[in-house]
């Protein structure tokens, strides 16, 4: 096991449901200096574990480990923090109960707390959904965290997102009729139906013009589309992935006591270094999103990933769009912060 659990207990959520003996699984790179002042989030996405998000820490990048204590929150529902796939009964499989993007970050501020005695935060960075959960930081925790980086990832389930993720979800509930009740019957054999319609969201039509699938090693595009979407949705516990896609779907920063559903508002709020970073040709977190909500944080940037590989511009796959991503973080990291 390479990452460490941090035990939350019994846990209410904003459902108001209990969830008993809750915990969050992470892991961190670095180490924690004197002043507790060299701290740095970074939450996964949607289907992916710490593990994932690695290709971005390294000696000499922005997310230095010899600069930086990185800590690594994984989200809930992702098979390593409480998730429906290692929770007991009765909230096992498909009886998990609704999580949400406040729940998370909410839990994740009790590990920085209550474990590292953590009071400000350098940045909060993350991709996709891990973009949703940089921006909450700085919504709920507007004086602890000096700089956000949220990449591919948008302030709130735009209703477009909401119609994909609902795609999704559609092409996993087909293998049961549609049928709540028999959600316990699926297994991940009825993952590659996801696979195959997220194929043709998480990259752009140019990527597949251009063939660019031939530079992964890929002769065909039937043999991309089965090795890579396939085989990735089809390794996921697909109650883990309807619990993640429902706290997608119901992703709004401003959805919590605090701003009461005003969605500009939460945005205005957020006095936090943001450095916004679209793909240019990401077809379900647009560029068109996050320049509306990037106009409502007082000290936002944004800075569009030039680039054709979609949402997964973001994925740390294209050498040039992880160089772009690396250097604006650099920016943003080497910005002083008046507070």
């Amino acid at each position: 096991m390479d990452y460490e659990i941090f035990d939350l207990g019994d846990v209410t959520l904003q459902s108001g449901v209990t969830l008993p003996g809750a915990f969050l699984a992470y892991k961190t790179y670095g180490t924690l200096n004197e002043k507790k002042d060299n701290v740095i989030v970074y939450p996964t996405a949607f289907g992916d574990q710490h593990v994932q998000n690695e290709w971005l820490i390294g000696n000499g990048m922005a997310l230095d480990p010899q600069k930086y204590f990185i800590i690594v929150p994984n989200l809930l529902g992702n098979g390593l923090s409480s998730s429906p796939s290692n929770t007991p009964p009765p909230f096992d499989g498909g009886n998990f109960p609704q999580v949400t993007i406040f729940d998370n970050v909410t839990f994740q501020h009790r590990l920085v707390t209550e474990k590292f005695g953590i009071q400000k935060i350098a940045l909060v960075v993350g991709w996709s959904m891990g973009g949703i959960q940089a921006f909450q930081w700085g919504a709920s925790y507007p004086d602890m965290v000096e700089r956000i980086a949220p990449f591919s990832g948008v302030a709130k389930t735009w209703p477009h997102t909401f119609v994909v993720l609902d795609g999704l979800k559609a092409a996993l509930m087909a293998a049961v009729g549609f049928d709540s009740s028999k959600r316990n019957q699926l297994t991940s054999a009825d993952m590659r139906a996801v696979g195959r319609v997220y194929a043709g969201w998480g990259l752009s039509q140019a990527f597949y013009r251009e063939e660019l699938y031939r530079e992964l090693g890929y002769e065909s595009l039937e043999v991309f589309v089965a090795g890579v979407w396939e085989d990735s949705f089809m390794k996921m516990d697909p109650h883990n992935v309807l619990a993640m896609l429902w706290t997608g779907q119901n992703a709004d920063i401003s959805a919590n006591p605090a701003y009461k559903g005003d969605f500009d508002e939460a945005l205005k709020s957020i006095k936090a270094l943001a450095c916004v970073m679209p793909g240019s040709t990401d077809l379900f977190c647009t560029a068109d999103d996050n320049n509306y909500e990037a106009k409502l944080i007082p000290n936002a940037v944004l800075t569009p990933i030039e680039s054709i590989w979609g949402h997964f511009a973001g994925r740390g796959i294209n050498t040039a769009d992880n160089t772009f991503i690396d250097n604006n973080l650099k920016r943003l990291l080497a910005l002083r912060t008046n507070r």
